[in-house]
């Protein structure tokens, strides 16, 4: 049982189901591209007074931490 309610789940199954086999790993690499893009949004938002080089430091790490990690 799925603790989780999920009431679109299958539309995005029917969905996946629709795209050919191109579109599908273009999709996940878009989706991929949104999350960095939104981790690297908090980031500047929990360390406003981080230059570059320490945001992408912290990015890195943050990566490096939930890369392959157990669900």
């Amino acid at each position: 049982m799925d603790p989780k309610p999920r009431p679109n789940h299958q539309l995005h199954l029917d969905a996946l189901r629709r795209m050919t086999p191109e579109q599908r790993p273009l999709k996940a690499f878009e989706l991929t591209e949104l999350s960095r893009e939104l981790l690297r949004a908090g980031l500047r938002q929990c360390f406003p007074d981080a230059g570059e080089a320490e945001l992408q430091r912290i990015y890195l790490e943050r990566l490096k931490t939930r890369h392959n990690r157990p669900s």
